[in-house]
């Protein structure tokens, strides 16, 4: 790989044709927005990510070739020899046209009174040295370089429990703070919701598509003609089509993630629920673990008992899990403090991601209208995952 660690630069500027990347310091506020996101509003001291959902000006995603294995923008420079035809599938709306009309207009993750609020507390409170000091910490975990693409699966007990939604939240995170390539993966593929949770408009090719014609002699520019693209340096690769019944084999899926791991800094995993085979194969082949449960007394018990049952596996796996316990509520009926202390004591780290009015309402993501609170758990539980993906090479 080029350069050591800083390969994740070149290859990504090697996507853009040759031209000089930026410069990223810790400071988060100083950040290139790309051209197509002009209009976008710009991340403030707090370290709000840029949305993840994609303009309405991006310029729409060329077709793949007729040839799937051979993309076109690499026929210059990378000979490929002769291989069977592939069948290429057909290009499908994210939602069906029929209901297209129904979702409403976005809300902002807190009230208009809470954020004056915390706009005035934030004029006259002696903290702001202490939050820029925070973010900048943070911000220098989230750009640490790597040498291999770290892997990060994001699964839960029970459908409902907000795993899509924090696979979202991270790699968007990811995407904001790195300058290196990141991947969304979505290995769900019967009722997954990650495609529509980022904003991807149309779908093509999925997890098992992919599995079946990737070649090691490809390029980043060649794998990418296949994936939906999210912003500069963020895809997509959905699991499927929207299609009911839709299956993602464990051999499908570990050609698919071995073959990506070369191209991409960051892979965030969108999984099936446990105790799904997939997902228990993401989950060990990973580098950190994110277990989403929803913040209620059923949601803790079954996340509990997953827990002690990971003790008694290798000590890396409980470890490097994170569990978020997501509110879906205003107010919970449940202590959570004395949850989060007893799922401590399995030795899992937990953070509770707090309930957002953006969030519960659905639809795409769109970072600008999270609540500060939500965007200050979003980025703390990015670093944390990065950091533990880090220590298990």
């Amino acid at each position: 790989m080029p350069n050591g660690d800083n390969w994740q630069g070149d290859v990504l500027r090697d996507l853009k044709g040759g031209a000089p990347l930026p410069s990223r310091g810790p400071g988060a506020a100083g950040l290139r927005q790309p051209e197509s996101q002009a209009g976008a509003s710009a991340p403030g001291t707090d370290g709000t990510p840029l949305s993840g959902a994609p303009p309405q000006d991006t310029p729409p995603q060329a077709a793949p070739p007729a040839h799937p294995a051979r993309p076109a923008a690499s026929q210059a420079h990378v000979p490929q020899p002769p291989g069977p035809t592939v069948r290429t599938p057909e290009s499908r709306p994210a939602i069906d046209r029929n209901l297209a009309k129904i979702a409403g207009k976005p809300r902002h993750g807190e009230s208009f009174a809470a954020r004056a609020l915390r706009t005035v507390r934030r004029n006259v409170s002696s903290s702001t040295a202490r939050e820029v000091a925070e973010v900048t910490r943070v911000a220098e975990l989230l750009q640490q370089p790597v040498t291999t693409g770290r892997q990060i699966a994001v699964t839960s007990i029970r459908g409902g429990a907000g795993k899509s939604t924090v696979a979202a939240l991270l790699g968007t995170t990811y995407a904001h703070y790195r300058q290196d390539p990141v991947l969304f993966v979505e290995a769900d593929p019967a009722l997954g919701s990650l495609s529509i949770r980022l904003g991807a408009e149309t779908l093509r090719w999925t997890t098992g598509d992919l599995a079946d014609i990737i070649e090691p002699q490809m390029s980043l520019l060649d794998v990418t003609g296949y994936l939906v693209q999210l912003r500069d340096n963020a895809w997509l690769l959905p699991g499927s089509q929207g299609q009911i019944g839709a299956m993602l084999s464990t051999g499908s899926y570990e050609r698919a993630m071995v073959a990506l791991r070369r191209y991409f800094g960051v892979t965030v995993v969108d999984c099936e629920t446990l105790p799904a085979e997939v997902a228990r194969v993401a989950l060990s082949a990973s580098q950190a673990r994110v277990l989403t449960a929803p913040a209620t007394l059923e949601g803790i018990t079954s996340t509990y008992a997953v827990l002690q049952w990971m003790q008694g596996l290798p000590p890396h796996m409980i470890t490097g899990t994170v569990v978020v316990l997501t509110q879906q509520t205003p107010h919970p009926g449940i202590n959570l403090a004395e949850a989060v202390r007893a799922l401590q004591t399995t030795r899992a780290s937990v953070h509770v991601l707090p309930y957002d009015r953006h969030l519960a309402a659905g639809g795409p993501l769109r970072t600008e209208l999270l609540a500060h609170s939500t965007r200050k758990t979003a980025t703390r539980l990015a670093a944390e995952v990065f950091s533990l993906s880090q220590k298990r090479r």
